[in-house]
Formats: structure tokens, sequence, C-alpha cells
């Protein structure tokens, strides 16, 4: 919390707060396509991975109060009933969601979330034994769940999901590479989730000559191999050499989604994004066990246990949006966040339960409110609406998306 505070006269004497956002400029992100995309500048041609939307503390945004510049966290700790909603603000206590713009231009490692009762007794284990919440081999950094969407801006490779057995059993078959050997039959008699669990658990322990010489005969037969999943494994062998995660592809499905597809990414289930720009949106917590390309800690023991060992079939990654009156909306099982893409909008109503935040894609927006305001926002930036707002008049010519609870 900041040192001041905002009379609630003040803060309800707007309802539409435009944002400034931090962008994440880790190593493995986009140099061009926030500015292809956004126009938003990059001087320097440095790396921006993501641009956040929200109060995570990492990151937070900020607002324009008073002429000041104010942690949007900071504004809605000030009453977060109001701001959020009754039923939000006791559920949750603070904006339950974080809405990112992800560019990647190099692979993000392979990991997997806990779920909601995992987080909590990790993050109180971890707690208990103080271990500082900034140490490399630390788990939980939150008490918190991280289930996510990724809606595509560009086309967007990623991996998610075990494959069926069937399907590992004949990568790591063909391959027959001795020293897996053992790995693969004891996969062969037993075809089960125990029997994936132990695979995979044994594949990244892997350690020593063991490890070396399997990955010497992985980057050997993708060399010769002309499928394109072991093609895939030779480009991620340029940025992580030497890494089991380079296994991943075989393991676990590619897929890559059009402009415009979706995709949920369920607690407890290994992913990883590969390359491409989307939108993400996920619970405000940044609670990540990694399972390989990566140079960061790997606990396989507590990633294992927080791992969901069943096949997902290919035809259930993407997500089919409903339609209505021009919006599409995407299902998602969980309450921290809603996520729309509002098609084009002249005079549309938008009625809203709690709070929300707005970018438009392809063109500037403008808001009103009955209160008399209005709001222009650019594309590519982002605006802030508290429940207390009830309802608002949207006109685009573009797409919008719109992250909500």
């Amino acid at each position: 919390m900041s040192d001041y505070s905002f009379a609630t006269d003040v803060l309800t004497s707007r309802t539409f707060f435009p944002m400034t956002n931090v962008i994440q400029p880790y190593s493995w992100g986009s140099r061009h396509s926030l500015k292809t995309l956004f126009n938003i500048s990059n001087p320097e041609c440095a790396p921006q991975a993501e641009l956040w939307m929200g109060t995570h503390p990492n990151g937070g945004s900020t607002i324009s109060l008073s002429g000041q510049s104010t942690l949007l966290y900071d504004v809605i700790s000030q009453d977060p009933e109001l701001f959020l909603n009754p039923t939000i603000a006791q559920k949750f206590g603070e904006l339950p969601f974080l809405f990112k713009v992800l560019a990647a231009e190099k692979a993000l490692s392979i990991q997997v979330h806990p779920n909601k009762a995992q987080a909590e007794k990790g993050f109180l284990e971890e707690e208990k034994l103080a271990i500082p919440i900034d140490d490399n081999k630390r788990n939980y950094k939150d008490a918190n769940h991280k289930p996510e969407l990724i809606y595509a801006l560009t086309d967007y490779q990623a991996m998610n999901g075990f494959r069926p057995i069937e399907e590992i059993l004949r990568f790591f078959t063909s391959l027959d590479i001795p020293e897996l050997r053992h790995l693969v039959n004891g996969l062969v008699t037993e075809p089960s989730k125990e029997g994936l669990k132990q695979f995979f658990s044994s594949l990244l322990s892997l350690h020593g000559e063991q490890k070396e010489m399997s990955l010497v005969m992985l980057m050997v037969y993708a060399s010769l191999s002309e499928d394109p999943t072991f093609k895939l494994i030779e480009e991620l062998e340029k940025e992580y050499p030497n890494d089991l995660g380079l296994f991943a592809p075989l393991m676990l499905n590619v897929v890559t989604l059009s402009p415009g597809q979706a995709m949920y990414l369920d607690a407890q289930t290994p992913h990883a994004y590969i390359r491409g720009t989307g939108l993400e949106i996920m619970a405000n917590s940044d609670n990540v066990l990694r399972a390989g390309l990566t140079s960061k800690h790997i606990d396989v023991d507590e990633l294992v246990s927080c791992t969901r060992f069943d096949e997902l079939p290919t035809n259930k990654l993407i997500i089919e949006p409903s339609e209505e009156d021009g919006a599409l909306h995407f299902p998602i099982p969980v309450s921290d966040f809603k996520f729309s893409i509002l098609l084009s909008s002249h005079m549309r109503e938008v009625v809203s339960a709690g709070a929300e935040i707005l970018l438009p894609l392809d063109n500037h927006l403008v808001l009103m409110h009955e209160n008399g305001e209005t709001c222009s926002v650019a594309k590519g930036q982002s605006v802030f609406i508290p429940a207390f707002a009830k309802r608002y008049v949207l006109i685009s010519s573009g797409r919008v998306a719109r992250a909500y609870c």
C-alpha cells in the first residue's frame, strides 16, 4: 500500500481508467511483435516478452488519479468491494486475474502449475521451512493455482498435455536408444497413467553418461528424420542444448493455433509455449514447476506429484467459443476470470458485473457512460473499468479483448 489514499467520491467520479503497463524484457521475448501489432516503441530492439495488465506485484499497472501515477493495486485496495464487487472481493480479496500480451521468439520452459490445494499446501510448507521467496529452489511463490487461457494473435505454436501413450511408444521405439530401452519396456508393459508417470519421472531424472548418450542419439536421429516433430527438436536444441526437455515433443501434443483460436491450459498439465504472440489470461499466481527447456531449478519429485498423467486428445486442445450478439465467449472452468472477444461494435451496450480490462486489438475504441464520461483508447492500449460502472457503451470497428470477473 502507498502512503496516500483517495476519498471514495474521488475514486468514483470516473468510470474509465486508461492503464500504463509494464513490459517484461525476458530473453525469450520478441523484438518486433509488440511494435508490429500495436505500434509500441522499441528503439533499442530489446526483447519484449510480456505486457502485463493487472495488479501483480512483479509488474503492476498504473492509472492516473488527480494527475498522479498510481498503482491500480493501491486504488482497488481502497475499497475492494466497490471496485471488484462484494462477491469477488470476499472470495479473492484482490483482482483475481492477470492479463498479458505474450510475445515469444524463443521457447519458454516446459512447466506444470499446481492446483489450488497443492499450492496452498506447498506454500505453507515452504513458509514453515523459511525458504526465501526469491530462492532459486523455491517451488511455491504464493498459495494460488494458475489456470491459463491463450488466444492467438499470430500463428502460435505450443505443447500441451500428454500424447496418447501409443504415440509416445511409437516415437521412442523408433528411436531405439539403448540407454532408454528399460524405460520404454516399462511403459510397454504398463501402458497406463502409472506407467507414464514412471516413464516421465525416470526420463527427467537421467544424469551423467546415460543422459549424455541419450541426447546424442536423439539429435542424431532428429538430423536424419523429416518428421516435423524431430525438426522442432532440432530447433529447440539450438536454444537449449543438453536439456532433457528436448524429449518433450515426443511426449506432449504439439499444436499451432491460428490467429483467433484459443487454448485452455489446466492445472497439473505439462505445457510450453514455443513461439508466437497471443493474449494470455490467468489466475493471479506465479507458481511454476519446471520440467525442461530451462536453466532454472527442476524439482522432479514435486513436479511429478503435481502432474496429472492423463492422455489429452488433440481434438480437445482448441476450445470453441459461443457467439452471441457479435461477441465470442470462451468457456473457462474456473471462477478466477472470464474472457471474451467483442467483434465490431456500434453503440454496443455492455453490462458489467465485476472489474474488467479492455484491450482494442485492431482499431481504437470509444467508451461512453451514462454519467457523461467518454474515453478513447488506442489500439494496444488498455483500460480498467471497475464494478461500480455497472454498464457502458462501446464503439469500435475492430476486435476488443475483454478480460473480466
